[in-house]
């Protein structure tokens, strides 16, 4: 299955096979000492370390439930009448669908696949770079894209990438990939990053933000034993980097807004890092919940997760 897709999902492994997930990471386990394949968290890709990237079909069937509910999050921090950025991926593109609803937003986007997601948005402008098309993930990469962002200004980037860590911050296996989305952060007051459990505590070649650079990270909460993401969680939040961790298990799929408009939040200006206002994210599009966490209250959470 991996050699056929390229990466495979524990849970998928397990259902195709009919045992536990438990028992599917042992044998995961395995192959990866007889150098087979390589261990990511929440499922498994072909051997190629650093280096390596899936495509995006192997991307697009990782973390599916996870990927919509930090993109429903990742909808209630846009405000109408904004001008964002939205990098390539699979989970803002699935952030790009829920935009389009909302009336008098800019998007300036280098990913074919976040423009289609809003080609019939009436309401929505959707600028895109110039640039040289990679195939793997429906970008536009290169001098072009880079020199099309040049002089730009916009309130927010919404950026996703290969791997998290505390120390690195955002990082991506391409290079080419990894300077048009320095230059997408570049024209940005606020960065947000995207990214579900089984990206923390990864690190691939070539950084992408720095983690003093990243305003926020929208999550999702990593499964009990996944001690690494829990830590690379609270690593974060000591760093001052806002955490809001979205419920996988009220997810509707997340066009809708609740009823009143959007949830309260209180979006602190750049420079203002750590500052969380009471009532932050405490619901979301389609009544999903979601939480914005200060460092003190992230650290608390994280030993929760710990205790469960």
């Amino acid at each position: 299955m991996v050699r056929a897709n390229g990466a495979v999902s524990l849970r998928e492994l397990a259902r195709v096979v009919q045992t536990s997930e438990v028992t599917v990471r042992r044998d995961v386990r395995a192959l990866e000492a007889e150098g087979l394949l390589d261990r990511r968290h929440g499922g498994a890709v072909l051997p190629g370390g650093f280096t390596r990237e899936s495509g995006f079909p192997q991307k697009s069937h990782l973390a599916t439930a996870e990927k919509t509910a930090i993109a429903d999050v990742a909808a209630s921090l846009v405000e109408e009448g904004e001008a964002i950025v939205v990098g390539a991926g699979t989970t803002t593109q699935e952030l790009a669908r829920r935009l389009a609803r909302v009336p008098g937003l800019t998007v300036v986007t280098n990913s074919l696949l976040v423009a289609q997601a809003l080609a019939h948005a009436n309401r929505v402008e959707v600028v895109m770079t110039g640039g040289t098309l990679r195939g793997s993930n429906y970008a536009l990469v290169g001098s072009g894209a880079e020199q099309s962002l040049q002089g730009l200004r916009v309130s927010r980037a919404f950026l996703s990438g290969s791997g998290l860590t505390a120390e690195r911050g955002l990082s991506t296996s391409n290079m080419l990939s990894a300077s048009v989305d320095r230059a997408l952060v570049q024209a940005a007051a606020e960065v947000v990053v995207l990214a579900d459990h089984t990206k923390l505590g990864t690190d691939t070649m070539f950084q992408t933000v720095p983690t003093d650079v990243i305003t926020r990270l929208v999550t999702d909460e990593p499964p009990a034993h996944d001690e690494r993401a829990a830590t690379e969680l609270q690593a974060l939040a000591d760093q001052g980097v806002q955490i809001a961790v979205a419920g996988t298990g009220a997810a509707h799929g997340g066009d809708q807004h609740p009823p009143g408009g959007r949830p309260r939040r209180d979006v602190p200006l750049p420079g203002q890092r750590g500052r969380v206002a009471a009532g932050q994210f405490r619901g979301g599009p389609g009544g999903l919940a979601g939480e914005m966490l200060a460092p003190e209250r992230a650290a608390a959470r994280v030993a929760d997760m710990r205790r469960r």
